[in-house]
Formats: structure tokens, sequence, C-alpha cells
């Protein structure tokens, strides 16, 4: 990378595509680079019962669902990021929701949850979480993404600026699979805030077998590990050396990895030094779209968050991958002014936004 300075090489990458030659088969980038411009479609829902929250959230859109499931496997991506803190992760009865609504529409007979936990064991995380309570119900099986098939994609750093391998569930990346996005609604020590499409690029690069979670680097994310000799979560690459390079990863790889079915559950979202020193906030509101960008942008909105400064989805809107203009955003349910809430930004909020200045 000797032949571009450092603030050259963003801009070309950002503006130019050159990030592009870090994902596989750039061929199969998904049909979602040819955006519709037509208004996207959010539901917005609130009330006292979580998984009541999610089934009303998804109702609008039950034909469009039942028509883009057809044949394909059904994968209910959660948002286990420790196995050991329940608000930091998806709960049980917005689980619940999604499959009694999958239940409605006849679409239960190849399901799964998916997860790659960020620490420890995938499936003592489900456990724990009581996950193992919804096979008895319903006709679900539980998979841990480290014990899959892997795929090989690159991301950058901003030290050296060069490619860096990630594995990547192959079952994420898979055509045939329907993926659904169950995030809780977050904020985030090195993003700014955690929904829809971070929780699915974050949880679909693998750990490799005997990974364990030794400390946290508060400083700069809860997420920066180190391990075992001879062990690798491979989502540790993705954070890129700091701000700059977490927020364009995040985007590049979004062109491949990305919900088709965006869930995002802010019954009780987390404020502060998310998305694992985060506290509680009552919120009680849940988000649901087919255009994964435009529940986002909505999250954010409810959050109370200045959407300028979240640098991956501000690059997400720029390469055209969804919605993001609340102006073109048709609201389903309930009216969004109504239930914004202020969340408390992460402590260190000010120097996250340093992807919005030129590199020096």
């Amino acid at each position: 990378m000797s032949y571009f300075d450092r603030r050259g090489f963003i801009r070309t990458s950002v503006l130019g595509g050159v990030g592009m030659t870090f994902l596989k088969s750039v061929s199969a980038v998904s049909p979602l680079l040819n955006f519709d411009s037509r208004p996207a479609q959010v539901s917005i829902t609130t009330g006292d019962d979580r998984a009541d929250l999610v089934f009303r959230a998804l109702v609008p859109f039950a034909d469009e669902i039942k028509q883009a499931i057809g044949n394909r496997r059904v994968v209910i991506k959660p948002n286990n990021v420790l196995i050991y803190v329940p608000l930091a992760c998806t709960h049980v009865d917005t689980l619940e929701g999604i499959l009694e609504f999958l239940k409605s529409i006849n679409k239960l007979q190849n399901v799964i949850i998916a997860e790659s936990s960020a620490s420890g064991s995938t499936l003592i995380g489900f456990d724990n979480y009581g996950y193992y309570n919804l096979i008895s119900k319903y006709p679900v099986k539980l998979v841990d993404l480290d014990n899959e098939p892997s795929e090989s994609m690159y991301v950058s750093n901003e030290r050296d600026f060069r490619p860096h391998l990630v594995k990547v569930s192959s079952i994420i990346l898979d055509p045939n699979s329907y993926n659904i996005s169950v995030a809780r609604m977050k904020t985030h020590t090195a993003v700014g805030a955690t929904l829809s499409l971070k929780n699915l690029v974050f949880g679909a690069p693998v750990k490799d077998p005997g990974f364990t979670l030794y400390r946290e680097d508060i400083r700069f994310s809860p997420l920066a590990q180190e391990s075992k000799p001879g062990t690798v979560s491979h989502k540790r690459p993705i954070h890129g050396g700091g701000f700059y390079a977490v927020n364009y990863n995040i985007a590049m790889l979004a062109q491949k990895l990305h919900p088709d079915l965006a869930v995002i559950d802010g019954f009780e979202g987390m404020e502060g030094n998310g998305p694992t020193k985060g506290t509680a906030i009552d919120h009680r509101v849940c988000v649901a779209s087919q255009d994964w960008l435009a529940a986002d942008r909505v999250g954010i909105e409810l959050m109370g968050i200045d959407f300028s400064k979240i640098g991956y989805l501000n690059y997400c809107a720029q390469m055209g991958l969804g919605n993001s203009d609340l102006n073109e955003i048709e609201i389903i349910g309930e009216n969004i002014n109504e239930h914004i809430m202020a969340y408390k930004l992460p402590d260190n909020f000010d120097e996250q936004t340093v992807w919005m200045n030129p590199i020096s």
C-alpha cells in the first residue's frame, strides 16, 4: 500500500470502490446493490408484551416475506455478543414472536437459530438465555456457526492497509438462506449504535475451535480480544485497528453480508457504554423491515442519535445499499416522533466521530 498515502487510500476506497477488492466473488454481490428507489416500508410497534410486539411488527409484510422465503432455509440470527449478560443479547421472547409469525405464514419447515457468540460457547449462551425451551414448541434447530463450514473474505486495517483474512459462515453467505437479523437496540463504544446490519456482519465471522476470551479493551471496543495460542476469533480483524477502519469494513462487508429481514427489539434497549457494559432503558418499541438500512435508520432516530455521526450506515447509504432518507421511508404503525427516547451515548462517542474527518 506504499502507492497510497493514508488519506488518499480512504478517499479512493470509499468513494471509488477500491474496497471491493477485499470481497470474495464480487460478481456474486447481492441484488440490493441495484436498490429500488421506491419508498421503503418500516413497521413500528409498541406495547407491554415483547413477543407480541415482534409478531405485530411483521404482520404487515406477511405476504411479501412468505414469497421471499419460498423454499429457502430461514436463518434467525440473534445478537448474542456475550454468553452471560442477558441485557446485551436477544431475548427468547423476541425469538418466540418471530417463530409464531413464521408459523402463521406456514414457514416453519426449515428454520434454524444460528449464532457465533463473541465470547465462549454459543450453545452455552443459548442455554443461558432459555433458547432450548423453543425446541419443545417449534421444529427449530439451534446451530453454532463456529462448527459449520466457512468461506474467506477480507477486510482492511488502518495501520497497514493490507487485506486481512476473516472466515465467514457459509450458512449466512448461502443464497439459499433467508437471513433474519434479530438485533437489540444498543449503543456501541466502537460505532455509536448496533442494530440489524452490525448484528449480522459481526455474527457471521466465526471463531476457531478452542477460542477463549481473555480481556476487554475498554478504550476502543469491548470486543477487542486476546486468545490462547493457536486459536483465532475472525471477528477481531473487522475492528481494523481504529474508528476509521471499523466503519469502513462493516460497510464493505455489507455488500454480501446483510439481512433479508431486519427485526430490532427495543423493548428494553441498552444505553451508555454498549454493546456489553451499558445500562437498561425502558423503550418498549419494535422495528421491522425488509429494507435493513431503512430499519436501522428508523432505529437510530428512535434512539435520539444523530444519524450523520454513524459512519458505517452513512457509507452504506452512499453505496445505495438501502434507503436512509426518512422522507422516503413509509412508517407503518406507530408515529415515530411519539416514541423517540434520547439514549445516553458512549463515553467515547466524540472520539468515535473521527471517521468524519480525513485521515492525517
